[in-house]
């Protein structure tokens, strides 16, 4: 079985995450692929979360309708820091009687030009095969997105955001798989600050993970059930 992995905090699961991952079945030839929620990320303060166990609630509700999908709740178990290092190790353990080959490590646009700081980044490229999405730039942010923007914290925060990254600059990404998944201009930062003021959003998200968001009044949703 050959199996890819998607983590990040999901808050919430999207339609852009799904069709990420349909696209590295479809074009890539993977079985299936995980999704993991990260319990407490190590790169960014996250604004505006929710408990990480509604997160992966919504995982599981976003996954429920593609056999391909999986939610994979092992860094919210394992509590403290997620590192995506510890993840691959745990994962290539409880899938060694079925695993083909090496895993896919899902990485977005966004995330590029940090990956050198992740825990164990050379041996993560040693190890996984690196799989590179591509991510719509979200350059002109009205007030309300930028108020529920993520922070980013320690060595993340140093990062020049306006820097152009190229990825020939990244020796790690040698051997990498770049793939053109769906180019869709959404973002869970979109998300919650239009569910925060009011806007439509209940076709950015898959309809399980619009009724658990409804249901729950998460974000501050106050659509009537």
């Amino acid at each position: 079985m050959k199996l890819a992995v998607l983590g990040g905090s999901f808050n919430p699961i999207h339609i852009g995450h799904l069709a990420l991952a349909d696209d590295v079945c479809s074009s890539l030839g993977y079985d299936k692929v995980l999704f993991v929620p990260t319990g407490t990320p190590v790169h960014k303060e996250m604004n505006g979360a929710i408990p990480a166990d509604k997160r992966l609630a919504m995982v599981r509700a976003a996954c429920r309708g593609d056999r391909r999908f999986v939610a994979e709740a092992c860094e919210i178990k394992r509590g403290g820091l997620s590192y995506t290092w510890d993840t691959v190790i745990f994962l290539q353990e409880k899938y060694r009687s079925t695993l083909t080959g090496k895993i896919g490590l899902i990485i977005g646009e966004d995330l590029l030009s940090e990956f050198h700081l992740w825990n164990h980044a050379p041996d993560l490229a040693q190890l996984c095969t690196l799989i590179l999405a591509r991510r719509p730039s979200l350059s002109k942010k009205s007030e309300a997105v930028l108020a529920h923007e993520n922070r980013p914290i320690g060595e993340y925060g140093k990062i020049d955001a306006s820097r152009t990254f190229s990825i020939s600059d990244e020796p790690l990404f040698a051997n990498a798989v770049c793939i053109e998944n769906p180019f869709l201009a959404i973002s869970s930062t979109d998300i919650r600050a239009r569910i925060a003021s009011g806007k439509s959003w209940r076709y950015l998200v898959p309809p399980a993970v619009f009724r658990y968001i409804v249901n729950g009044g998460l974000y501050g949703c106050t659509i009537e059930r």
